[in-house]
């Protein structure tokens, strides 16, 4: 949510801008704006709606010069409207800031400030900053900008220019990801490396507290107090064919078509077959070390804590391992019960969910060892947690996280390997878990074949307002997941729920409209879901099953089913979330939604 892209050099910057603009689309937006430097001031340029939009004014208005900031605008504070946009200037038109976060203490700022004669002109947070800023600006933009954020309470990653320094770009951070790109006599300011790798993969990450003045040629970083902070360079893996389409209508359906290669990614080099466990480095525990803790703790927002909730039953059943699950939004609210026996394992797509991470620094504060499952290298919960685990699945573009998910769910079943060969698990049964996990990849290709049918089901079902997951055991996660999915992108109502809870309430809407999906696999609790099945027939509602190969006893029941192959109970949710999301894109595309960009969201959540 939200993005910042900034450039100093010597080439022209409007464009650069948009096209780094272009890049962030995906973080979910719901206005943009860049600020530019030339010899006549600042130029600003805004836009309620896409990047295209903005992309044509900043055309019609044949913006010049070398030095800028850009940034697409997740409204918090304030309707998406062109005022509310950014970047904010201030009174004199001299200062302009893009901010990603939340000022918590804006109100009494906004106050303070308007007594001192300040006129603002948005209903934003983000505005206080510009007009502190000018407030404090003695000659020197960084000493205005760290005096500045030394009153400020809250999230910020933010980038600030002015007439006055023409060539220089502060940027500063606290709890919302920002960093540096370099390049050679031009350096540029980002939120997402993504914006960059047009021209650079060379990047330094700024850590909270930090704030940096960057020019041309030059960039120095400091602590709020004025102490130059050393930094490492970081080279960035990706490139720009990983990030695109890749001749796929959205990039939801590139990363669901993925997953056969990001599984096989997540897996890679980990597995030891004839000891029948898992390697993971990124842990730096030693198997006495892992015997210590007694407890654990899976905290995570949105799909990552229905990944959490897989990860749940597996440790519980094959580590015999107590596990709690625990929304991150709430954990550090209540006061939670952890300490140096247990292991707090935060789980985040993008390593920058503000609410996972204060989670996280929640639990280490109480005296937890913190384990981040991430996908992305060098983020906020990679560099703050004792441990690490990266799921390695390549960039998640679309919104709706799909590749990113059974990844994740890949990622928890070897460390439940890896902590089940210390407590529970022979090493045959080792092998045999190592055997199924390398089998997943194949497996997987295998269902997203059957996209065509999955499209043809979804045609029949794209006009309903309504739909019911129903699973069971490992699978009960799965039909939360189903359902939103479905609800994400297709913005129909869908409800997941635990099968056998379906008699306690939902039961009541169940008729001839309303379809149920089943996440049947045949597994230990396969017979009890035949009997949910019967329930729904009974009452005539439209059956989609999510079955085994082969297994015949819910066909006579079934309106309509899709096959997944046999594998070992745990695993079974890393296929039978395949056609649950083939299925979600299907419908959403038939409905004309947005499927990449849909509405109200945000693909890194980096407020509260």
């Amino acid at each position: 949510m939200c993005g910042i892209i900034g450039y100093v050099g010597p080439r022209p910057v409007a464009s650069l801008l948009v096209d780094g603009l272009h890049r962030l689309e995906y973080r979910g937006y719901d206005s943009a704006g860049i600020a530019v430097l030339n010899s006549s001031g600042l130029v600003i340029e805004r836009a309620v709606g896409r990047v295209a939009d903005l992309e044509t004014g900043v055309r019609t208005a044949g913006i010049e010069g070398t030095t800028g900031i850009g940034h697409t605008r997740w409204a918090t504070h304030g309707a998406p409207t062109e005022a509310n946009a950014h970047p904010h200037i201030d009174c004199g038109g001299t200062i302009a800031v893009v901010h990603n976060g939340i000022i918590e203490n804006a109100d009494e700022l906004r106050e303070a400030l308007a007594g001192r004669g300040h006129t603002f002109r948005s209903e934003t947070d983000t505005e206080v900053l510009t007009h502190l800023i000018e407030q404090l600006y003695d000659g020197s933009l960084m000493d205005a900008v760290a005096a500045t954020l030394h009153q400020v309470d809250g999230a910020y990653g933010i980038a600030v220019v002015s007439s006055m320094e023409p060539g220089t770009i502060i940027a500063a951070r606290n709890g919302s990801p920002l960093l540096i790109g370099l390049g050679e006599g031009e350096n540029f300011v980002a939120s997402d490396a993504s914006a960059l790798l047009d021209h650079t993969r060379t990047v330094v990450y700024l850590d909270d507290g930090e704030i940096a003045q960057v020019r041309a040629d030059s960039y120095q970083i400091t602590d709020l107090r004025a102490v130059e902070v050393e930094k490492l360079a970081t080279t960035l893996e990706w490139d720009l064919a990983t990030i695109g389409r890749g001749g796929y209508a959205h990039f939801m359906l590139k990363e669901i078509m993925e997953q056969p290669e990001s599984i096989r990614n997540t897996i890679r080099g980990r597995l030891l077959e004839d000891q029948g466990t898992a390697r993971l480095n990124g842990l730096n525990l030693t198997d006495e070390e892992l015997l210590r803790y007694d407890r654990v703790v899976l905290t995570a927002c949105g799909t990552s804590w229905h990944a959490a909730l897989i990860g749940e039953y597996m440790m519980e059943e094959l580590a015999r391992i107590p596990v709690e699950v625990e929304y991150a939004s709430e954990f550090r609210y209540r006061s939670p019960v952890v300490d140096e026996s247990t292991l707090v394992i935060g789980i985040s797509q993008s390593g920058e969910t503000a609410d996972t991470l204060a989670a996280l620094r929640e639990a280490k504060q109480r005296g937890a060892r913190t384990v981040g499952i991430v996908n992305v290298v060098g983020s906020s919960i990679a560099r703050e947690v004792d441990s690490g685990i990266y799921t390695h699945a390549g960039p998640e573009i679309g919104v709706a996280s799909t590749k990113a998910f059974t990844s994740q769910v890949t990622a928890l079943a070897m460390l439940t390997l890896r902590l089940g060969r210390l407590r529970a698990l022979s090493v045959l049964q080792g092998r045999e878990i190592v055997q199924a996990i390398r089998r997943l990849p194949g497996q997987a290709a295998m269902v997203l074949d059957g996209a065509g049918r999955v499209a043809k089901l979804a045609e029949t079902f794209m006009r309903q307002q309504n739909a019911l997951y129903l699973g069971r055991g490992y699978n009960f996660p799965v039909a939360l997941e189903g359902a939103l999915k479905l609800k994400e992108i297709s913005y129909v109502h869908a409800e997941g729920y635990p099968a056998a809870e379906m008699k306690h309430g939902p039961i009541a809407l169940i008729d001839e409209n309303m379809p149920v999906v089943f996440i049947a696999p045949r597994d230990h609790v396969y017979q009890k879901i035949v009997s949910n099945v019967q329930e729904v027939k009974a009452r005539r509602g439209q059956v989609l099953a999510i079955i085994t190969e082969g297994e015949d006893r819910i066909l006579g029941l079934a309106d309509h089913f899709i096959t997944i192959p046999e594998t070992l109970d745990f695993l079974t949710p890393v296929l039978s979330v395949l056609p649950l999301q083939l299925f979600a894109y299907y419908v959403a595309v038939n409905r004309g939604c947005d499927v990449d960009r849909p509405r109200n969201l945000a693909k890194s959540v980096t407020v509260e």
